[in-house]
């Protein structure tokens, strides 16, 4: 079995938007109300931050469920792991996610300003340059024959899109609209010469978009 470069569970508004321009400690997604795409995922009965019993099963859950099968590595921006620019102050820093990242496997940070490796429980973060077929066949090396994770943000799943090295990917459509922002798309129908789409609507109000390589 070929090994896929998937991208599994990206948030967008309903008019494309995945984060805003201005991320901090504070704003971690940088737009107010961003934090409602994620919403219909934190409700379900296998979201893995879910501290008590219950939650939603059917579509949203398989979703949910779906993030980790068969994946060995995440690629990520920098953005996606931390709100700093430019060159590390320091290395204090270890992501949003505490000392139990929900990766399980190693993560490439990509970034111009490399640092050293770090282990968190069973997540090594990784920091490498290089071009996305680059970072691709290094994430692929460590993944050891399972897919690989394009985690985002929007600028990185643009940078692989753009470079052809996409296989499948899975976008939740929020009703929300949030006017400004990076914008993933400004329609789906953008990626149709390069993939299949299939549209598939929750009762949560989420539209699924799956998409695979033609």
């Amino acid at each position: 079995m070929p090994q896929l470069l998937r991208v599994q569970n990206f948030n967008v508004s309903s008019d494309g938007i995945g984060a805003g321009e201005d991320q901090s400690l504070e704003s971690p997604f940088g737009l107010p109300g961003a934090e409602r795409l994620f919403a219909w995922a934190g409700a379900t009965a296998s979201w893995p931050g879910r501290t008590d019993p219950g939650g939603s099963r059917g579509l949203d859950d398989h979703f949910t469920r779906d993030y980790a099968r068969n994946i060995g590595a995440e690629i990520m921006g920098r953005n996606k792991f931390g709100p700093q620019r430019g060159p590390w102050q320091d290395h204090e820093w270890r992501g949003w996610w505490g000392d139990e990242p929900p990766f399980h496997t190693p993560v490439f940070v990509m970034t111009h300003h490399e640092r050293p490796s770090f282990t968190l429980s069973d997540t090594t973060f990784h920091f490498v340059g290089g071009t996305p077929a680059a970072v691709l066949g290094q994430a692929r090396e460590a993944a050891q024959g399972k897919d690989v994770r394009l985690g985002g943000g929007v600028a990185t799943i643009r940078q692989f899109l753009d470079a052809g090295l996409v296989d499948t990917m899975h976008v939740a459509v929020s009703p929300v609209r949030l006017g400004h922002g990076l914008r993933l798309w400004e329609s789906p129908d953008e990626l149709l010469d390069r993939f299949h789409l299939e549209v598939v609507p929750s009762p949560s109000g989420v539209t699924h978009h799956l998409f695979w390589r033609k």
